[in-house]
C-alpha cells in the first residue's frame, strides 16, 4: 500500500485484525472505533474500550498501533480513547449481534 491509497477504508480493514480477547469479535464490528482521521501519513484512531475498566484495553491498544503501524505510508498512530458516546452492544454491527443472539 501506497501513501495514495492509505485511507480510512485501508485502515479499518487493517483494524479487522484487532480483536477483543475477551469476546473473540474484531473492533471494527464491536463498533469500538469511532472516526479515523489520516493527515500525511500520521493516522488517528478514535475509539472506545467496552468499559472504562475494560482488562484487555492496554493489549487492544497495542495491536492498534503494530497493525496500523505495519502499513505503508503510516509515519505514526494516535489513539484517542473516549468515552462519549459510552459503548453499549447496540454499537456492535447489526449481523454480528443477530449472530449472538442479541
Amino acid at each position: 500500500m501506497t501513501v495514495a491509497t492509505l485511507n480510512a477504508d485501508a485502515v479499518r480493514t487493517a483494524l479487522r485484525q484487532v480483536k477483543d480477547p475477551e469476546l473473540d469479535l474484531n473492533i471494527i464490528d464491536l463498533g469500538l472505533v469511532y472516526d479515523v482521521e489520516i493527515d500525511e501519513g500520521e493516522v488517528r484512531v478514535i475509539m472506545t474500550l467496552t468499559s472504562p475498566g475494560c482488562p484487555a484495553g492496554p493489549m487492544i491498544t497495542n495491536d492498534v498501533y503494530r497493525v496500523l503501524r505495519a502499513l505503508d505510508g503510516v509515519k505514526d498512530v494516535n489513539i484517542d480513547i473516549v468515552w462519549e458516546p459510552y459503548w453499549t452492544p447496540e454499537r456492535i454491527d447489526p449481523k454480528i449481534r443477530a449472530l449472538m443472539g442479541l
